[in-house]
C-alpha cells in the first residue's frame, strides 16, 4: 500500500505532538477507544514475530498507592545524584502522573516466549527487551492519535515492581505507563520549558 502525502504529514504531526504526560484529568477512557490502544500493540514488529510483551492493567489501589511510594522512594534518592542547583531544578520537576492518571499499565518482557522460537535473537536476547519497547511506542503514537496521552514511569525499583505485582520469574520489567486525557496541551515538551534538555539533531555517520 503507497500512502498519500496528507497522510504523511498526518503521522510527522503525531509524532512532533507525541507527549511524555504527566498531568492528567481523572476523566476516563471510553471502552471503544480502550480497546483500539490495546489492538495497537498487536500491530508492534517483534524479534522473530516473538511477541514478547506482558501487560497487567493495575486497578487495584492498595497496589496503585504502593508503586506511588517505590517511585516516591526511588525519585528522592535519584535526586542525591545531582549537585547544586541542578538538584534544586531536578526536585521542580514532575516525573510521574501516578496519582491523576486514570489508567496504570505495567509492561514486561517475556525472556523465554515459546512464540518466535528463537528467531533472530540467539546472539542478541536484548531484542526481546528492544520489541517490547517498540510495542510501548506503538501504543504510545496510536494514544496521541487518539488524543490520550501518555506517560512512561521509569523511577521505579524493578525488583520492587517484580516482587509487588508477584509476576513469573521469566518476565522482567520494561515499563509502568500511565494513561489518559492530558491536562494541558502545551507546545513545547516539559523538559524544554523547564529548561532541563532540549533535542539534539540526529547525526547520521558514516564509515
Amino acid at each position: 500500500m503507497n500512502f498519500s502525502k496528507t497522510q504523511a504529514e498526518t503521522l510527522n504531526e503525531i509524532l512532533r505532538w507525541r507527549r511524555d504526560v504527566r498531568h492528567f484529568c481523572a476523566d476516563p477512557i471510553p471502552e471503544p477507544i480502550f480497546d483500539r490502544l490495546r489492538a495497537a500493540m498487536n500491530l508492534a514488529p517483534s524479534v522473530g514475530n516473538s511477541r514478547p510483551w506482558r501487560v497487567l492493567q493495575i486497578k487495584d489501589k492498595s497496589l496503585r498507592c504502593r508503586v506511588q511510594e517505590i517511585f516516591e522512594s526511588c525519585n528522592r534518592e535519584a535526586a542525591t545524584g545531582y549537585d547544586e542547583p541542578a538538584r534544586a531544578e531536578y526536585v521542580q520537576l514532575k516525573l510521574a502522573g501516578l496519582r491523576e492518571a486514570p489508567v496504570h499499565l505495567a509492561v514486561f518482557t517475556e525472556t523465554a516466549p515459546i512464540e518466535g522460537r528463537g528467531l533472530g535473537r540467539q546472539t542478541m536476547p536484548e531484542t526481546l527487551q528492544f520489541s517490547t519497547a517498540m510495542a510501548i511506542h506503538t501504543l504510545w503514537l496510536v494514544a496521541r492519535a487518539e488524543n490520550i496521552g501518555l506517560g512512561w514511569i521509569s523511577i521505579l525499583d524493578p525488583q520492587a515492581i517484580l516482587t509487588l505485582l508477584d509476576v513469573p520469574e521469566s518476565w522482567v520489567f520494561t515499563g509502568y505507563l500511565c494513561l489518559g486525557y492530558a491536562a494541558s496541551l502545551e507546545e513545547r515538551p516539559l523538559l524544554h520549558r523547564s529548561g532541563w534538555q532540549r533535542d539534539t539533531s540526529t547525526e547520521w555517520l558514516e564509515r
